[in-house]
């Protein structure tokens, strides 16, 4: 989930440590980090500030410096684990110490969530705010929350998931919680900017931030009626035409009947390298996985603006973005009788022109 504040420190301070902590993370030094993180604390920059000012604003930056080929994948795992711990340290700071005077709620990451830290600093925000938290972490599977639900009786759940193609299980794990009479608050990239899919789902409520997480919780959600029958099909009845459940049902097979096609209509594929064709393979993979996804929520847009950012990726590492279109052309051949697929494959290639003399997707990529 995206954080913000309502507590307005001097901003001077503010700047100061998370230009320190910044370039702390691009040396990859976690005593620096923490360092730079303590000092603001010292210098009377509230916990919360430094959690959603300083911290959340600089793991963006290594997101955006990452996509623009300005760090590796090794630099933003590194500079990713010295945000998580100086959040750690953060939490056993006197500044960070407040005796829970609220109910208990758990957070928790969609199964298959990697990217736990945006959880996790809403986590500690709520603590500031005097909440009981369970932080359930990363990649929680849904009979696991389910079984803490029943555990420990939580107020609500607040799921998180910052990857679309986990939209589909998030949907189960939505159902799931409503149906054991826990509220469910989802937030994260993955819900859209404005909500729209937590609301398809059957979320009870959405949030942008973490300010906003903490007054719906203070105002009371509605609690969900246990007995009440609903299937998952009732919120996206578009379902019933199975071109989801096929797509991904066949995923394997898609990719490796249009990675065999690539390379009968791009003949310099033959002469690929090993880890060049596993890139390639990838990419094919997330581009069906992206479709699929799209197709469970009926949202042209959801891979229209995936195929723009893979555009930008591709640029920015030397791989013109009309080598696209060559893949969504082949996927098209390829899924002949699934109409919504293919006007999602339409629209995403429009403006994007295959070459015959540039690679497909994967060549150029990081490891």
């Amino acid at each position: 989930m995206t954080v913000s504040t309502s507590l307005r420190p001097d901003q001077r301070l503010i700047r100061t440590c998370r230009e320190e902590l910044w370039s702390a993370l691009r040396d990859g030094d976690e005593h620096a980090a923490a360092t730079a993180v303590f000092a603001g604390l010292e210098d009377g920059v509230p916990a919360e500030a430094v959690l959603m000012e300083v911290i959340a604003p600089s793991q963006a930056r290594v997101g955006q410096e990452w996509a623009a080929n300005r760090m590796t994948v090794a630099q933003e795992h590194v500079a990713t684990v010295i945000n998580e711990r100086v959040i750690a340290a953060l939490a056993h700071h006197p500044a960070g110490r407040v005796e829970p005077r609220h109910a208990r709620v758990a957070v928790a990451c969609v199964e298959g969530e990697w990217h736990a830290l945006p959880a996790r600093l809403l986590s500690e925000v709520l603590r500031l705010r005097g909440w009981r938290v369970d932080f359930l972490g990363a990649h929680v599977p849904t009979p696991h929350l389910i079984a803490h639900l029943h555990r420990t009786g939580p107020e609500a759940v607040l799921l998180s998931a910052s990857i679309p193609t986990h939209l589909p299980t998030a949907h189960a794990a939505i159902t799931a919680c409503m149906a054991a009479g826990v509220p469910m608050l989802a937030g994260g990239a993955a819900f859209g900017a404005d909500g729209r899919y937590a609301r398809s789902l059957g979320a009870t409520e959405w949030a942008a931030d973490a300010a906003t997480v903490a007054e719906l919780l203070a105002a009371g959600l509605p609690r969900p009626d246990p007995t009440a029958m609903h299937h998952p099909i009732e919120d996206l009845p578009h379902l019933a035409d199975q071109e989801y459940t096929m797509i991904a049902q066949s995923r394997s097979r898609l990719v490796k009947e249009t990675l065999a096609e690539l390379e009968e209509r791009f003949l310099p594929m033959r002469e690929y390298s090993s880890r060049q064709r596993r890139h390639t393979a990838e990419d094919i993979a997330h581009v069906a996985d992206y479709l699929a996804t799209a197709l469970y929520v009926d949202d042209q847009e959801l891979f229209t603006a995936f195929i723009g950012w893979t555009a930008g990726i591709l640029t920015a590492r030397g791989v013109p973005a009309r080598s696209l279109a060559l893949t969504l052309d082949v996927l098209d051949s390829q899924l002949k009788d699934f109409p919504r697929a293919r006007a999602l494959l339409e629209r995403a290639g429009h403006g994007l022109r295959p070459d015959p003399h540039i690679p497909v997707p994967g060549n150029g990529k990081p490891a």
